[in-house]
């Protein structure tokens, strides 16, 4: 399912997921597609991973978060990620203005921590 999901037209050649996406199936047909895999990897059973491997996790953390924490405030506080409208103009209007709104919830919570208490 993963083969057709993936887009050969799109601006990055890299994809990021969770480790439960991780296989040798996978990992070999984003090779075929020209595909960077900076899927988590993960542990078994009475095989950890390594601190090398963690450390790798971790680094692939830091750029996800930053993704899923706006998609996550979008589902979570702004009604989904869907729109229900008519035209491709006014999907594209709504989605700006969520995202504006999510930048200035993120503006206000900046200024706020570095007020003086």
């Amino acid at each position: 399912m993963l083969g057709a999901l993936l887009d050969g037209s799109n601006s990055s050649a890299k994809l990021w997921g969770d480790s439960a996406y991780r296989s040798t199936q996978i990992e070999t047909v984003l090779g075929l597609m020209g595909f960077t895999s900076h899927i988590h990897e993960r542990g078994y059973r009475n095989r950890p991973l390594g601190g090398r491997q963690k450390q790798k996790n971790r680094t692939r953390s830091r750029t996800r978060a930053k993704v899923e924490h706006v998609f996550g405030t979008m589902v979570n506080s702004m009604g989904g990620k869907g729109v229900k409208s008519i035209g491709l103009k006014r999907v594209t209007g709504i989605m700006g203005l969520r995202n504006l709104t999510y930048n200035l919830r993120r503006l206000v919570m900046w200024e706020s921590k570095s007020l003086p208490t």
